[in-house]
């Protein structure tokens, strides 16, 4: 069987690639800098901060209720994305040093056991990325669709455009090339936001689950000098801290912006379909979009859990190695460890909002309060 090769920043390429697209790589790029910071500055002028403003214009002013609706479920994760963007582009330094510790994480990976752990990674990515999939090809299709359904002349989403688009066949077609071009950069935008820090929190899980692994097996080795390989346990756990803290410091405010946004689209979303659309293709498009929104927050709330959890148990590790044969130096370095591996450790957004599975349910729970208080107005 094929030895499996360690390589956590495998899993960064599309990342970065999708980066680059969007203009913000520019820690990255070498030759034509000037010219890429030019582009970068031209796209996000033209799709990161007109495509909000430009649906934020027509807010409340189209011709009837269901554009309105679309209109405003639109704008709300526009300007989200739009947000996000900005600010991981901002801090997209803080990704150079997660590679750095990752780095070092890899070379301390041995033995078939913890190759094993991180071969379970490449299925767990898979289907983080079957789910971002699932959440965006549905919405794309059936917006795309319910565009070309429309018996007169219209916007794929409702909008404010500087010209007449309605009488001009030229105008027309520029309004709907720039929302299909803008729409499609904006869908890479949260791609790559709402999909990396579900990425790292999986790496940082399944290395968890690697030391675990070394720990255990400190000590049984008798060839092995068991204190400089406890002292280099200790220094893989202050390094998946440090790398658990630099991420949560570069997802804390999007993560936040997400968890809002999400909980206000859900109820927009279930409010419309049950209240104010009639039409089956809005229908349609609302009902994937209510149930996209939660997943998207899904997978890194899912990962979040599982490194409070594996950070929690680490302990445990430390009591089932072969301590009791070692000198006093091990146990007091031991003891240590233990001390500091009981401390909780948990991704906050926005130094508020647990990264965790109970956020989620929270976040559900806060939508389902809303669309309540939107029964009792009606009322």
């Amino acid at each position: 069987m094929a030895e499996v090769t360690v390589n956590s920043l495998e899993f960064f390429g599309s990342h970065w690639t999708a980066w680059r697209v969007l203009g913000v790589a520019h820690q990255r790029v070498k030759s034509w800098r000037n010219l890429y910071l030019g582009y970068g500055i031209l796209l996000n002028l033209l799709v990161t901060l007109c495509y909000p403003f430009h649906l934020g214009m027509s807010l409340f002013q189209n011709r009837t209720l269901t554009e309105d609706i679309l209109n405003l479920t639109t704008f709300v994760t526009c300007t989200a994305c739009s947000l996000k963007c900005l600010i991981y582009a901002y801090n997209i330094k803080d990704v150079m040093e997660m590679e750095r510790l990752l780095n070092l994480l890899d070379k301390r990976v041995k033995g078939p056991g913890q190759r094993a752990i991180y071969g379970k990674v490449k299925v767990q990515l898979r289907n983080v990325l079957y789910i971002f999939i699932g959440i965006y090809l549905p919405i794309a299709f059936f917006a795309e669709l319910s565009f070309l359904r429309k018996e007169e002349r219209g916007l794929m989403y409702p909008a404010w455009f500087p010209f007449d688009w309605m009488n001009s066949t030229r105008n027309f077609c520029i309004a709907n090339v720039y929302q299909i071009v803008g729409i499609s950069y904006q869908l890479l935008q949260n791609y790559v936001s709402d999909c990396f820090p579900a990425v790292v929190f999986c790496l940082i899980s399944s290395h968890i689950r690697m030391l675990y692994k070394r720990l255990e097996d400190v000590g049984t080795d008798p060839e092995e000098d068991s204190e400089k390989e406890l002292e280099a346990c200790i220094t893989d756990h202050k390094r998946l801290i440090k790398l658990f803290r630099c991420l949560e410091a570069f997802i804390s405010l999007p993560m936040f912006i997400q968890f809002t946004v999400t909980a206000l689209n859900v109820c927009i979303g279930i409010a419309a379909l049950v209240f104010f659309v009639s039409e089956p293709m809005a229908r349609i498009y609302l009902i994937f979009y209510s149930m996209a929104m939660p997943l998207q927050i899904f997978p890194s709330c899912y990962f979040g859990t599982d490194n409070e959890y594996w950070f929690g148990r680490l302990h445990y590790a430390a009591f089932s190695c072969n301590w009791h044969n070692q000198n006093k130096s091990f146990k007091r370095k031991m003891m240590l460890f233990v001390e500091q591996s009981l401390r909780k450790i948990t991704a906050l957004a926005g130094g508020m909002l647990r990264v965790h599975l109970d956020t989620f349910f929270s976040t559900l729970k806060g939508a389902y309060s809303l669309f309540t208080l939107i029964i009792r107005l009606r009322k």
